[in-house]
């Protein structure tokens, strides 16, 4: 799952990426609101962590900026993480479009906690486990068993899995995987989704993730 992380404060901007990370998240961490809305604009995010005293362009108008766009860029879910903790502050994030609001200092792992809420929301499932044929993905956990049998994956084959299992049935390009799993800070090797997918192939059975030629990959 992919995130992006605005947030100007060099200290909590580090930690947060770092233990987002160890959740399994990839991350790409902007300092600055104008930055911000280029990403917003140019990619896709499974949600976004949004601290409003921003330099540049301010939070509160990044996110009506990112509410009135269109498609699915637009619908990315928003967690407004801020020192700002007046109730008067908190319905005016609300207000402005924001899914959800965190007041600093907050526990990494709540903020999970809610990151991985909002996601399953916006894609419209209210239980942690996602069931595709013999393959059982607890969200929550991230541990994965097919046919009843725990399987496990290294952080790159789960991030890989993830993508696919979150649009089962649709094809996914190496392009489109490559986003997924690897932030902007990553390097990427020119054949890492090959190495990652056939080792993940193996683990859950070659059958499962089908290959369209010259397109890409798809959950059988």
């Amino acid at each position: 799952m992919r995130l992006l992380l605005v947030e100007d404060d060099s200290m909590i901007g580090e930690t947060v990426r770092l233990g987002l990370r160890k959740d399994g998240f990839t991350v790409d961490w902007i300092r600055d609101g104008e930055s911000a809305r280029t990403a917003m604009s140019n990619e896709t995010y499974d949600a976004i962590l949004l601290d409003l005293g921003l330099p540049r362009i301010d939070g509160l108008d990044l996110l009506r900026y990112l509410r009135a766009m269109t498609g699915p860029r637009g619908r990315a879910p928003v967690l407004v993480v801020t020192a700002r903790d007046a109730v008067p502050d908190r319905v005016t994030g609300l207000d402005a479009g924001a899914d959800d609001y965190l007041v600093k200092p907050f526990d990494l792992g709540e903020l999970s906690a809610r990151l991985r809420a909002l996601i399953r929301r916006q894609a419209g499932r209210g239980a942690s486990i996602v069931e595709h044929g013999e393959l059982a993905y607890d969200t929550v956990n991230r541990s994965l068993c097919v046919a009843g049998v725990a399987v496990s994956l290294s952080a790159r084959e789960l991030a890989l899995f993830e993508a696919l299992m979150v649009r089962p049935g649709a094809v996914l390009s190496k392009a489109q995987l490559e986003d997924r799993v690897y932030g902007w800070s990553d390097k990427i090797e020119s054949n890492a989704i090959e190495v990652h997918m056939h080792s993940l192939r193996r683990k859950i059975g070659a059958h499962r993730i089908r290959t369209i030629r010259g397109v890409g990959y798809v959950l059988a």
